[in-house]
């Protein structure tokens, strides 16, 4: 089965520090969601995608473990594995590396089920989904 991942470049801005020059923990959800966005452009499963087909795609758990800290100015990669799951939901892994020396400095994992537009709970994968998952082999 085929592995779908993405890439992000990002370049730690003072808006996302604290005093300590530390990446503020909140910016980290912006990180995986600009990770998002682009595994979304990249294999064509954005935000826009899925709502052009009826389903919203809420966070349902986001969690982070980090390994050092990430300070002002520092470039890092953000990447973003999809994990292929049965059930009707969006899982992603992510790690975040320094571009430099490729220090790991977080990881994380997220995951998102699908709504429809009553918001109510979707419990098997929607049509467009299952299309998408046969189109990258994931099925």
């Amino acid at each position: 089965m085929q592995e779908l991942k993405a890439s992000k470049e990002i370049t730690v801005r003072f808006s996302e520090v604290d005093s300590m020059n530390i990446v503020w923990h909140g910016s980290y959800s912006l990180y995986f969601e600009d990770a998002r966005t682009a595994f979304g452009e990249q294999y064509g499963l954005g935000y826009l995608d899925i709502f052009s087909q009826g389903y919203y795609v809420p966070l349902v758990d986001l969690s982070f473990n980090y390994k050092q800290p990430l300070l002002f100015g520092n470039k890092a990669r953000v990447d973003i594995v999809f994990k292929n799951t049965e059930t009707a939901k969006l899982i992603f892994h992510y790690e975040i590396h320094l571009v430099d020396d490729e220090r790991l400095i977080a990881t994380g994992k997220s995951t998102q089920v699908f709504l429809d537009r009553d918001y109510r709970l979707v419990w098997t994968h929607p049509p467009f989904y299952e299309e998408w998952k046969k189109k990258h082999h994931l099925i």
